[in-house]
């Protein structure tokens, strides 16, 4: 048996859940249009403990999506995460952002699902997922352009889920690709995810474990040295 507390904070959706053996038993999110993570993680999670009949020390483990995704938002969920694995001496488990996003896919006839999450200007972070929610390529920072997808859509049906592909429905268009826009992150497709590593005691060390962030997308150019007269 293995009960496991989940925090999803890498978007705008704070998001919380409670899952035994890897079947949910509470969620509580708000997904508005700030961040609202500092002021509502902890009560979330205090609130979803009561509403499942938990007390802290009957859990197993603590699950944190590790990324990518908000700066900010991230910081605040794993030091959260980090600080009930302390407190409670219990494991710490990550759970990659985008793979429980994949596993959102609101079809089941697709071949690939590309999970995205906005980073800015045409840029996005993905990765590429079977059906399963298997991944076939890692998580990659991309700046969108046509035919960025090819590799995918010419192989099978193709779906870009996530708030990055609302630049992308701008840009891309292949009979194989279709868009679900409005999916973010959550803490309740976590569950399955956090249960699979609890099983195998895939776990992070507290003390060094670090968000996943992303480099930032930067065009430089080189300057060259001043001439002498």
């Amino acid at each position: 048996m293995a009960t496991i507390l989940h925090i999803e904070s890498a978007t705008t959706n704070c998001s919380v859940s409670v899952a035994k053996n890897g079947k949910l038993l509470v969620l509580k999110e708000d997904n508005g249009i700030n961040y609202s993570h500092a002021e509502q993680l902890h009560i979330f999670i205090r609130e979803a403990l009561q509403e499942a009949s938990l007390s802290f020390s009957e859990l197993d483990a603590i699950a944190v999506s590790k990324g990518p995704g908000s700066y900010t938002g991230l910081r605040i969920g794993v030091s959260a995460a980090k600080g009930l694995c302390f407190a409670l001496d219990l494991p710490l488990i990550s759970v990659p952002t985008l793979q429980s996003m994949a596993l959102q896919s609101p079809s089941d006839t697709i071949d690939f699902i590309i999970p995205l999450l906005d980073a800015r200007r045409m840029e996005v972070y993905s990765a590429v997922y079977d059906a399963q929610g298997v991944e076939l390529r890692e998580t990659k920072a991309e700046i969108i352009e046509k035919g960025i997808f090819g590799a995918w859509t010419s192989k099978g049906k193709t779906m870009l889920l996530g708030n990055g592909a609302v630049k992308c429905k701008e840009v891309l268009s292949h009979p194989n690709l279709s868009f679900a826009p409005y999916i973010f992150p959550s803490a309740r497709e976590m569950a399955s995810l956090a249960f699979a590593k609890f099983q195998q005691n895939d776990f992070e060390d507290v003390a060094y474990f670090e968000p996943y962030y992303l480099k930032d997308f930067m065009v430089t150019t080189k300057r060259n040295p001043p001439k002498d007269d």
